[in-house]
């Protein structure tokens, strides 16, 4: 857990040069956007769903940045919704989940190199700005970038994360990253699903579940689903050598170097083991013009489709750049 913490120091990737072999696929039905691939500053070939706000007032883009263990399919209502309001929006697949390819060297499975992949996509789309809505990982990524890159930063939305990371949380992400095995029908994968994070969505429904479980799970082959992350993210989780210093990085620098000057919303969650309240209090009392919303009886995290977390979230665009 501590090592996880400890990669927002690792080594930052080189700066990116616009690929000239990146394309456009078809585009699909409204809800999917139209997927675009680039190519990160080691080669790797990344995906993000690109979703035209044409129609509405010229805004600064929205970029969304999932979680740990998720993709880009955890913006497929919340982002055509912004989009609706005249913003670009770009739900990105970070290097290893959904359709961006899987790292070989798994030690790159951290927030600086992610953020120069961000960084790389902007330049590749031609985004010079943008608002920024990170869940969970997305949101540190967005604090990393917040050092390497602050030009690229208009505003930013935080979903459930802060600059420090309850243990309990860790330690219950620990306990299932990188260890699922094949479902063997959607039926399965939804059940699975709903085992690992029933407790933090207490209301959804047997549809709810079904429909959870295909933004986080594919079909590898018929009969054979797969979660849609490489299981080498888990490294990040190993533990730490005997006799090594038990100690977290400050991350608080990081939180500062992206409220200066900025909008900020956090949405969190009301029953969150991963942000605490006296955490997202401090955050308030050093960055008093970020707004906030506590959704009631949800965990880790808001999946951002709940009546009070969308309102948040389109009040907090009304106003921003």
């Amino acid at each position: 857990m501590r090592r996880f913490l400890a990669q927002l120091f690792g080594p930052a990737p080189t700066a990116a040069a616009p690929s000239d072999t990146t394309t456009a696929a078809a585009p699909r039905a409204p809800a999917a956007g139209v997927e675009r691939t680039w190519t990160s500053s080691d080669g790797l070939s990344l995906s993000a769903r690109d979703y035209d706000g044409a129609g509405g007032p010229a805004r600064l883009p929205v970029i969304c940045i999932h979680g740990l263990t998720r993709n880009s399919r955890d913006f497929e209502d919340v982002a055509p919704a912004m989009a609706a309001t005249g913003r670009r929006v770009l739900a990105l697949d970070i290097r290893g989940r959904g359709r961006s390819a899987y790292d070989p060297n798994p030690t790159n499975y951290n927030p600086a190199v992610y953020a120069g992949d961000v960084a790389a996509l902007m330049s590749e789309a031609g985004i010079a700005r943008g608002i920024f809505l990170g869940t969970s990982m997305g949101g540190l990524i967005t604090m990393t970038l917040a050092t390497m890159r602050p030009d690229l930063i208009a505003g930013a939305v935080l979903n459930d994360i802060g600059p420090e990371i309850a243990t309990e949380g860790l330690t219950r992400i620990s306990g299932y990253v990188g260890s699922g095995e094949p479902a063997a029908s959607w039926a399965e994968a939804a059940e699975r699903t709903r085992a690992i994070n029933g407790s933090a969505q207490p209301h959804l429904s047997p549809a709810d579940w079904d429909r959870f479980a295909r933004r986080t799970w594919r079909e590898a082959e018929p009969g054979k689903l797969v979660l849609d992350y490489d299981p080498a993210i888990a490294q990040a989780f190993a533990g730490t050598p005997a006799g090594a210093p038990q100690t977290s990085p400050d991350l608080w620098p990081l939180f500062m170097a992206l409220a200066i000057n900025r909008p900020m919303l956090l949405v969190r969650g009301g029953a969150s083991d991963l942000l605490a309240e006296g955490t997202a209090s401090r955050m308030q009392a050093l960055a008093p013009q970020m707004r906030r919303v506590d959704i009631e009886g949800v965990g880790h995290a808001p999946t951002l489709d709940e009546p009070a977390a969308r309102k948040a979230i389109t009040d907090f665009l009304s106003d921003a750049p």
